[in-house]
């Protein structure tokens, strides 16, 4: 059933994909972002979740029955990280109270709840692959654990439901995201093609040899609608991913044939993108300015550092979403189709030539 829908974060990959979804569906969307994008269909609001005075403002004449929230704040350390995002979440389901419409708040944090926080990541103790729901909180400080008491703090509080979902590597569209291997793979690979530099995979033998699993965001934008408006998801934390599992070894191959390259052979040395493209920025503005594409900023494209830290991992990463399966959740999509449409639809956008 539609209702009226906030989207916290719909500018970026995972909140313009549910916020797409639910106009599509008849929703009343609103947008909130503090540099929300043009999308149809989505009702902009102008706000900053670290500012609660402001925020209320900005929220003051709204009544959603459904909030969708898809951002976080990166910031130096991981107590940081705690201290700024859980903040955020609790601004925000404050400034919703007064209008007690509220009826389910559905969180988007990953896979960093099995892995650990970016300062320890796929370090010390981890919990066996295939990652399940069931499987505890580490003992080490994270901030996807404080987002979540908030929101179980206020949900106990204030009588709605809600659901956390845990997606692995996100597929999206999005510009100015800082987490977005899609766009940066695609961008690294015409800097290839530009330049004569060889096609190589950049992270661990661990990652070209093992097996993994990625997230479309647009499945995950049919996850999240579907767990808001199913009776027997009320209260859950899920896993989500495409469905399917592959290793790079064959996956960099295809991403190689969208773009009319050949792999560079791996020779287990880690190359990570970050120094690859360090040097890159003035070569992106020239492709930029010949080909009329309409981003000449590397940095709004790419984000190196994420996806060194993704291919990088020493240990191998895949994730069991039977929970949802039993539940009713069916949606699957092959990941290299999904990195494929990506790349289709940013060359039709004019973000890469």
């Amino acid at each position: 059933m539609a209702g009226t829908a906030l989207v916290v974060g719909s500018s970026g990959i995972v909140g313009s994909a549910i916020a797409a979804l639910l106009h599509a569906e008849g929703w009343t969307v609103h947008g909130l972002a503090r540099r929300p994008t043009e999308q149809p269909g989505v009702r902009p609001v102008v706000a900053d979740l670290q500012d609660a005075r402001s925020l209320a403002q900005a929220l003051g004449g709204l009544a959603p029955h459904a909030v969708f929230l898809t951002t976080w704040s990166r910031q130096a350390t991981e107590a940081e990280n705690i201290r700024v995002n859980a903040a955020m979440v609790r601004h925000l389901l404050d400034a919703l109270r007064p209008a007690g419409s509220v009826r389910h708040v559905a969180l988007v944090t990953g896979l960093k709840h099995y892995l650990g926080p970016f300062e320890a990541y796929g370090k010390g103790t981890l919990p066996q692959t295939p990652f399940r729901e069931e499987q505890g909180r580490l003992d080490i400080e994270n901030f996807y654990y404080a987002q979540e008491d908030e929101l179980f703090a206020a949900a106990a509080r204030d009588g709605f439901a809600w659901s956390v979902h845990r997606p692995h590597t996100v597929i999206g569209e999005a510009v100015g995201n800082a987490m977005n291997m899609g766009s940066t793979l695609a961008v690294y690979a015409t800097l290839c093609r530009e330049l004569g530099r060889p096609f190589y995979f950049p992270g661990s033998a661990v990652q070209w040899n093992g097996l993994t699993d990625m997230t479309d965001a647009r499945l995950l934008a049919r996850h999240l609608l579907w767990a808001t408006t199913t009776p027997a998801a009320r209260d859950q934390a899920f896993n989500v991913v495409n469905g399917d599992v592959f290793r790079w070894k064959w996956m960099w191959g295809r991403l190689a044939s969208w773009f009319g390259l050949e792999p560079a052979p791996f020779d287990g040395t880690v190359r990570p993108l970050e120094a690859q493209m360090a040097e890159d920025a003035p070569t992106w503005t020239r492709i930029a300015r010949r080909e009329g594409l309409v981003e000449p900023d590397l940095s709004r494209l790419a984000s190196p550092w994420h996806t060194d830290a993704d291919l990088g991992r020493p240990i191998e990463v895949v994730t069991d979403m039977s929970k949802s399966r039993r539940l009713g959740f069916t949606g699957y999509q092959p990941t290299d189709d999904a990195f494929h449409d990506l790349f289709a639809r940013l060359r039709t956008a004019r973000l890469i030539p």
